[in-house]
C-alpha cells in the first residue's frame, strides 16, 4: 500500500489469509491516512502466512491500527502462523503503528517480523504488545511460541534498531512461571525529528512513574509473589523502563510489563496524547 499526498491507494498488498487493509482519510487539518487491518473471523488461524508492504511518501502521515486484539488461534501440529510487515518511510513522513494487542490461544505458535526503512528525517512510532491469552477461559501463557522482531534500517541498510522478543514453552520452567503475575508485555518505540516533544515527555513521565512506584512499598501499587522460601515479595503491578537509541539519541524505546491490559491501554493513551495534533485524534482514546 502506498500513501501519497494524504491519499491511500493499494499498491502491492499481499496475504495468503483473508486479510484486508481499509484506508480512511482523517481530519482535514492533519490529512493523516488511517489504515485498519481486518481479518475474517477476527484472527489468524494455524498456518496462515500474511505479508504486507507500505510506502509512506515524502511529507505524508499514515496510521496503521486494528479494531480489536489480534487473535492467534490454536496451532494444528507444529504449524506456525506468520505475519510480515515491511515499510519505507519517506523524507519528512510519519508512520504510526498502533495496534491492539496480540492474544495467542492455548497451543498457538505465532511469529511476526516488522521491518522499517527510514531516511534522515523520517519519523516512526511502533507499539508492539501481547497478552498472556484468554483469561476468561483460564488460559494464561498457554501458547507454544511467540516471536516478534522489529528492525529499523537507515539509508545504506545501516541498522538503527534491532529487537526480538521470544517466548517458547520449555522445561523445567514454563512461560507462566517466568512471567510471574504479569499478563501483558509491551514495547513503544518513538523515533524521528517530528516526535522530539513526545519523546521528551514520555521519558519524563516514565522516569517519574517508576521512581514513585519503586520508592513506595504499598500493596496498592504491587502484587504479591511467593518465592520457594514462602517469603512475600512485592512486585509493582506495572513496570516501565525507558532508554534512548540511534544516532544522536533520535529514538526512545519504552518497555512495559503489567498485570492488566487496561493499565497498558491507559498508559498508551496518556503517553501518546501529544500525537493528537499530528494525527487528528489521540491514539487509544
Amino acid at each position: 500500500m502506498g500513501v501519497e499526498n494524504g491519499n491511500g491507494e493499494g499498491k502491492g498488498c499481499s496475504g495468503e489469509a483473508d486479510d484486508w487493509l481499509i484506508p480512511q482519510v482523517g481530519s482535514s487539518i492533519t490529512n493523516a491516512v488511517w489504515i485498519y487491518s481486518l481479518t475474517y473471523g477476527g484472527g489468524i488461524v494455524s498456518g496462515d502466512s500474511i505479508s504486507v508492504e507500505f510506502t509512506i511518501g515524502d511529507g505524508c502521515t499514515a496510521v496503521l491500527t486494528t479494531q480489536s486484539s489480534t487473535k492467534v488461534y490454536k496451532s494444528l501440529g507444529s504449524k506456525c502462523s506468520e505475519q510480515v510487515l515491511e515499510a519505507r518511510i519517506g523524507s519528512g513522513a510519519l508512520f504510526v503503528v498502533i495496534p491492539d494487542p496480540v492474544t495467542c490461544f492455548s497451543t498457538a505458535r505465532y511469529s511476526q517480523k516488522q521491518v522499517f526503512r527510514v531516511v534522515s528525517d523520517s519519523s516512526l512510532i511502533i507499539v508492539d504488545w501481547f497478552t498472556s491469552g484468554r483469561h476468561e477461559s483460564g488460559e494464561k501463557w498457554d501458547f507454544e511460541l511467540y516471536r516478534s522482531s522489529n528492525c529499523i534500517f537507515a539509508e545504506g541498510n545501516q541498522p538503527v534498531f534491532l529487537d526480538t522478543v521470544l517466548l517458547e514453552q520449555s522445561s523445567p520452567v514454563d512461560i507462566a512461571e517466568r512471567m510471574h503475575e504479569y499478563q501483558v508485555i509491551a514495547m513503544v518505540l518513538i523515533y524521528g525529528p517530528k516526535l522530539k516533544h513526545v519523546q521528551d515527555q514520555v521519558q519524563e513521565n516514565v522516569n517519574r512513574l517508576m521512581s514513585q512506584q519503586l520508592q513506595i512499598p504499598s500493596t496498592r501499587l504491587g502484587c504479591c509473589a511467593k518465592t520457594n522460601s514462602d517469603n512475600c515479595l512485592l512486585r509493582p503491578a506495572f513496570i516501565a523502563s525507558c532508554s534512548a537509541f540511534g544516532p544522536k539519541g533520535m529514538g526512545v524505546v519504552v518497555r512495559v510489563a503489567s498485570t492488566t491490559t487496561e493499565a497498558v491501554y491507559r498508559f498508551l493513551h496518556h503517553q501518546l496524547a501529544g500525537m493528537e495534533p499530528l494525527l487528528g485524534v489521540s491514539p487509544y482514546s
